[in-house]
């Protein structure tokens, strides 16, 4: 199972999340999230990345300009669409995308079935509120393409490994304040996920 730490804004926590063994890493370009970067200090921290990292920039209620010329500036390889978006929007893109679902019920998750896609737990705020899905929700469903994100932690991580998720997002739950994370939290969280 793949493993993707969001909200980092440091060198620091990207380095030892890339240590622990994170196949992504997430950059949050929505102003009002307590774990925003700009995209200058975003820029500067991909730059000393090593490669074969993914580099994820997260969108809310942007348009496929912002999107693309912010992914093309930062050097992210991946835009992750968190908000509905129209078909429109997709189809502008000139980056990878990964789609959002923000579940509020068990049939949302069928949606975009054939794609990747994230599913979070809907919430009012966009993304790292910490909110978990019923995970009962999973039961019998081809999860090979889902990223499961909402709630997650070093101490439940290792629990939805039996539903065959394709990964797994986390960022509150190994967080020791708002956009800091912990070392200690961060290997765990991995450790229980992939071992």
């Amino acid at each position: 199972m793949r493993v993707k730490i969001c909200g980092i804004t440091s060198y620091h926590d990207a380095m030892d999340a890339i240590e622990a063994g994170a196949d992504a890493l997430g950059f949050v370009f929505y102003p009002k999230s307590p774990r925003y970067i700009t995209p200058k200090d975003a820029k500067e921290i991909i730059s000393k990345l090593p490669p074969f990292v993914e580099k994820v920039a997260l969108f809310v209620n942007e348009d496929a300009q912002t999107i693309n010329t912010l992914c093309s500036d930062v050097g992210a390889t991946l835009a992750q669409i968190h908000f509905d978006a129209e078909p429109y929007l997709y189809e502008a893109l000139t980056v990878p995308y990964l789609k959002v679902i923000r579940a509020q019920k068990a049939e949302d998750i069928l949606n975009f079935s054939d794609e990747y896609r994230l599913i979070d737990a809907y919430c009012e705020a966009y993304g790292g509120a910490g909110k978990r899905l019923n995970i009962d929700w999973f039961e019998g469903v081809n999860c090979s393409k889902i990223i499961l994100a909402g709630g997650l932690s070093p101490e439940n991580v290792a629990s939805v490994k039996k539903y065959g998720f394709y990964g797994v997002d986390v960022s509150s739950g190994v967080e020791q304040s708002h956009g800091k994370k912990e070392s200690q939290k961060v290997r765990e969280f991995i450790k229980n996920a992939t071992t």
